[in-house]
């Protein structure tokens, strides 16, 4: 692998340069916030430059003692041990180097949607919800329904959450796509397999200071959420949707029955519609062949198969089949796949440097 020597020495020395700034006692606080957050972007690229080098520095030692030396038999023996560390050494380095996503350290929103396939389509889309969600709770991270449309005979028509936490987005965007499942539905009397689908899309979570959402361009009209009835339904206008009105993109959100809550909730699920348009946007115009390995994250782009006859779950993209179904749908096995593709993602755009 050739690594970019002089722009790793670059690196090294504008962080020694940060970290000689950052001791000025005289450096206002603004300026020591700016500083520290490019040292600490910095500094995984550094110690993966340091680890390396100590590597290459080792290996130079060792093949300079003389074949005379009582101690070369043991130095041969160190350098094959290096000789085999000093790949993973590299690529430890190179990965550093390649360009991050912005949105990689942040939270998501997830959308799952019923596709083709009624009624088995939408218990599907259940069986995902919960699949997310467990494996959510694995990670630590926190699951909040912002907007669910629940189907007559269990799961959703359409579920929308927030899933909150650190490096929430560069795990779950490879997620986004069509999931398909084969199986015999409860409903079907003849035992035949018939295959629906869901789709999910993954979306960064944005800031406020990503979209800039101006009261004017927003139409907001609250009406009275629709229920299954009993002793929770709403007798007040607190399900809310907003328009945003130079993009056309609807959001509507009736989970609470506050209509402040279902408004916040409401604004979030738009802000991250529209951070996620905007970041399509310039993708695109930046590269016309922009698609990874793994896939572009396409809403329509069929990624994995569910086969419960089988019991496997095969994913088209890394052509990756494991037979056990129970295993991913609760979550933990889900940790397989997802390794998977962040690995397959890695060496594409490694592949790409060279």
């Amino acid at each position: 692998m050739s690594l970019p020597i002089e722009r790793i020495a670059q690196i090294e020395r504008r962080h020694e340069q940060l970290a000689h700034d950052m001791g000025n006692p005289a450096l206002p606080r603004e300026q020591f916030v700016a500083l520290s957050k490019d040292y600490a972007e910095l500094t995984p690229v550094v110690e993966a430059a340091k680890s390396w080098r100590a590597l290459l520095a080792e290996q130079a030692e060792l093949q300079a003692i003389p074949a005379s030396d009582e101690m070369h038999a043991l130095a041969q023996e160190e350098l094959a041990s290096i000789a085999e560390r000093l790949p993973a050494a590299e690529r430890a380095l190179a990965l550093q180097l390649l360009p991050r996503d912005a949105a990689d350290d942040r939270s998501a929103v997830l959308e799952i949607r019923a596709g083709t396939g009624g009624d088995e389509a939408a218990l599907f889309a259940g069986d995902l919800a919960r699949m997310y969600e467990r494996y959510a709770a694995n990670h630590g991270w926190r699951w909040e329904i912002l907007s669910q449309n629940a189907a007559d005979l269990g799961g959703f028509k359409e579920l929308v959450a927030s899933v909150s936490g650190p490096g929430v987005f560069a795990r779950l965007k490879f997620e986004s796509g069509v999931h398909r499942v084969q199986r015999v539905p409860v409903t079907e009397a003849g035992g035949r397999i018939h295959t629906s689908a869901a789709t999910v899309a993954v979306l960064p979570e944005a800031e406020d200071v990503d979209i800039a959402i101006d009261e004017k361009d927003l139409r907001i009209d609250v009406f009275r959420a629709s229920g299954a009835g009993g002793q929770h339904v709403n007798v007040t206008d607190s399900a809310v949707r907003i328009t945003h009105i130079p993009t056309g993109t609807v959001v509507a959100v009736q989970d609470e029955r506050s209509q402040h809550k279902n408004k916040a909730k409401a604004l979030k699920l738009l802000r991250a519609r529209l951070f996620d348009a905007e970041r399509e946007r310039l993708a695109s115009s930046r590269s016309a062949d922009r698609k990874a390995m793994v896939g572009s994250g396409d809403r329509s782009e069929r990624i994995r198969t569910y086969n419960f006859p089988q019991g496997r779950v095969t994913d088209h993209r890394i052509n990756l089949t494991l037979h056990r179904l129970p295993e991913v749908l609760e979550g933990p096995g889900l940790d397989e796949v997802v390794c998977a593709l962040v690995a397959e993602d890695e060496a594409a755009r490694l592949a790409s440097l060279g």
